[in-house]
């Protein structure tokens, strides 16, 4: 708010025809101040429309004309180049409500009505202020009382159509606009690379712009991610040439460090496919922050453009491969939800459920094992998680089957490397070459232009002077770059690096566990082989695997997964029966967990059997009663010590009572099963009540069986 100036100002001949509207102003409304009220929509007009500026601060003659003081009338210009259509950040509008509230207004004068606002909800606000508080309202026609219905009827008539009249602009303006897109020939700005010329859209002059342009799109689709991109940019420090469309210096290409955002808008750009789109950002009202004019937008989907042309403009790339750009990049990102997880498993964000086909989720357990949950139906519709599991066997599976499927290409793989290493290669070395036939022609440009002046004008000289010597310096940093690259990096490999990526190629398992190699370059491998995984798992250990290739091929597996019970493995009855079995045939721990290995059997968690884990088994199945708790040894066998103890000699007699064939025996494993009846355990007992010395030989016939063992 700025008080009148001083300057004395003679009254306007506009002035003197509103005074015939002053029979509504009263002394109470001449004792309290006159708001004069400034407004353009844009800074545009605030520049250009000047003559509509001058005409509204003239609205202080109209103010002493109606007999207010120069010392009362105020001027509130807060508000020029801020649009009408809403009160949040008009600044000057919110005082002027203020001072109203506050009964420190007599009278109001804009105008017209829509410099004061465009929106009835506004309107009306101010109206209802005025009426309470008995302030008038002025513009170019006369002067209005908020309390009289007549005029309060007329102030909302012109309000009304001060909204309508906003609207009818913007839909014809927009009504244009669509009519020239549906053309495919509206262009707002045009995206790096492209230049506007009077027929429409052409490449970008500049050969090394186009050449950056079209190496993020070919490093895009060899390393597949906008990060990737990024790092090799920064890193063989290539720049990305935008051409300056604000003022000063407008269409002049300046070459900058690249970035995020600028990779992803060049990557999200249909228009380097060649089509023309409308309508790529729309506005949502709920997400409208107040005092932000530019918030709410978001990037509209594919079915919301309006309008879509496909091979109406010049193109980087076909529309195929942007395509396919577009859908890795929704596959890389966690956002959308199909993005991989950070993490080592290479199965993220291929794995779909083979009940629901929703995508699964991965988290990480203990030793940084991958684990897959079926959640999306019980976080969208509350229902139950379809399934979960490890994936450790699963993802081993996948990874040989990746392998065989690449080791046919080896051979392919390994001269396309060498192709690709000194494409790349001379690729670099061509920008470089370019920056440095670039900086001298700016460093010959800044001598002519050094050369051309007056000497004796050392104001302009000793800046051309030194505009010449930084040119100077940025063309010798781009000869170092030059040679540094062509140094480091020569554009034919030698044989040895030649057969080095030949054997390297060729021995994939061994490219594959690398240390170079990152669990990203592994996704990228599976991602570029495999479409998705369909697995589904049920009670048992057993997971249903199908692999759908790229291509269309489908590959169906079978994969045993680790599971925390005994009870859910499928074969755990028949392992059951087994253990029994050998159990009662008097078999140790370790021969039993040895045998059930041999036959093909698996534990619930880990690979093989142990002797340990065979021991904690027994002891759960004799809890569960599911085994005996004693060993239902065959009639008549005996084990070592209970044989032993029945006949009251030591073991170590009993073996060797055995060794000289005295006692029948089977072995069982490493374990000895001896036999005896009643005949037998009468004369084994007669035979350790025999008194042994070394001059008396023991009978005959307390060393020879009695009856025979049997067989089976």
């Amino acid at each position: 708010m700025k008080a009148l100036s001083n300057e004395p100002s003679p009254i306007s001949p506009d002035a003197r025809r509103q005074t015939h509207f002053s029979n509504k102003i009263g002394a109470r409304h001449l004792e309290r101040q006159a708001i004069v009220y400034v407004r353009q929509s844009s800074a545009r007009q605030v520049r250009e429309n000047i003559e509509s500026t001058q005409l509204q601060y003239r609205l202080v003659y109209q103010a002493r004309a109606l007999g207010w003081s120069e010392p009362q009338i105020v001027t509130i210009d807060d508000d020029l180049g801020k649009s009408g259509q809403s009160l949040e950040g008009r600044i000057g509008f919110q005082r002027l409500l203020a001072e109203v509230s506050l009964g420190h207004v007599g009278i109001v004068l804009g105008i017209e009505m829509s410099r004061l606002a465009r929106s009835c909800r506004d309107w009306h606000h101010l109206l209802e202020l005025c009426a309470v508080f008995g302030c008038l309202l002025g513009d170019a026609d006369g002067t209005y009382d908020p309390r009289d219905h007549n005029d309060r009827l007329l102030l909302g008539l012109k309000g009304t159509m001060s909204e309508a009249e906003l609207h009818i602009l913007r839909g014809r303006l927009d009504a244009g606009r669509k009519n020239k897109a549906r053309r495919g020939e509206y262009f707002a700005q045009v995206p790096i690379g492209y230049v506007r010329t009077t027929s429409g859209v052409a490449f970008e002059p500049d050969e090394q712009a186009r050449a950056v342009v079209q190496l993020v799109f070919d490093k895009f689709e060899e390393l597949g991610s906008a990060s990737a991109v990024l790092r090799y940019l920064r890193q063989e420090r290539i720049q990305i040439a935008v051409r300056v469309t604000s003022r000063p210096g407008a269409g002049v290409l300046d070459w900058r460090p690249p970035n995020r955002s600028t990779l992803l808008s060049i990557l999200h750009h249909p228009m380097y496919a060649g089509a023309y789109v409308f309508g790529r950002n729309t506005t949502e009202p709920t997400r409208r922050i107040p005092g932000k004019p530019q918030s709410g937008r978001r990037r509209a989907t594919r079915d919301e453009w309006q309008v879509l042309i496909q091979d109406a403009l010049p193109a980087y790339i076909p529309w195929a491969q942007w395509e396919r750009n577009q859908q890795r990049l929704t596959e890389n990102s966690t956002i959308f939800g199909v993005g991989a997880a950070r993490g080592s498993s290479v199965l993220a964000g291929r794995i779909v459920c083979g009940k629901c086909g929703l995508r699964m989720a991965v988290s990480y357990k203990a030793n940084n094992n991958p684990y897959f949950t079926c959640c999306a139906a019980r976080a969208q519709f509350g229902a139950r998680r379809c399934q979960s599991f490890g994936a450790k066997e699963l993802e081993a599976m996948v990874i040989r089957q990746v392998l065989s499927a690449m080791q046919p290409a080896s051979l392919e793989l390994s001269l396309k490397a060498v192709e690709c290493v000194e494409a790349d290669q001379q690729r670099l070395e061509t920008h470089h070459r370019q920056n440095v036939e670039r900086a001298t022609y700016e460093a010959e440009l800044a001598r002519r232009r050094y050369e051309e002046v007056d000497p004796s004008n050392r104001l302009v000289a000793a800046e051309l002077e030194r505009r010449w010597e930084s040119s100077l310096q940025s063309q010798r940093k781009a000869e170092e770059a030059f040679h540094r690259i062509r140094h480091e990096s020569p554009l034919r490999l030698t044989t040895e690096q030649q057969q080095a990526v030949a054997e390297l190629a060729q021995d994939i398992p061994r490219l594959w566990q690398c240390a170079a190699a990152t669990n990203l370059d592994r996704q990228k491998i599976v991602r570029s082989l495999i479409d998705q995984i369909a697995v589904e798992a049920d009670q048992t250990e057993r997971l249903a695997v199908t692999i759908h290739w790229a291509g269309g091929f489908e590959s169906h597996h079978e994969v045993r997964r680790r599971v925390n019970k005994f009870e859910q493995l499928a074969e755990s009855a028949e392992i059951t029966h087994r253990i029994q079995q050998l159990y009662d045939e008097g078999y140790p721990l370790s021969e039993i967990a040895r045998m059930l290995n041999q036959e093909g059997f698996t534990p619930a968690k880990g690979v093989r059997f142990t002797q340990t884990s065979m021991g904690a088994l027994c002891r759960t199945l004799r809890r569960q009663r599911i085994i005996a708790i004693h060993r239902r040894v065959k009639p008549h066998f005996w084990r070592a010590g209970q044989l032993s103890s029945l006949l009251g000699i030591q073991k170590p007699t009993l073996s060797g009572w055995r060794k000289r064939h005295w006692v029948q025996a089977r072995q069982v494993g490493t374990r000895w099963l001896y036999w005896a009846d009643q005949d037998e355990l009468k004369r084994l007992r007669q035979l350790a009540a025999q008194r042994r010395n070394g001059s008396t030989p023991t009978p005959c016939e307390l060393t020879n069986p009695v009856t025979k063992m049997p067989t089976c």
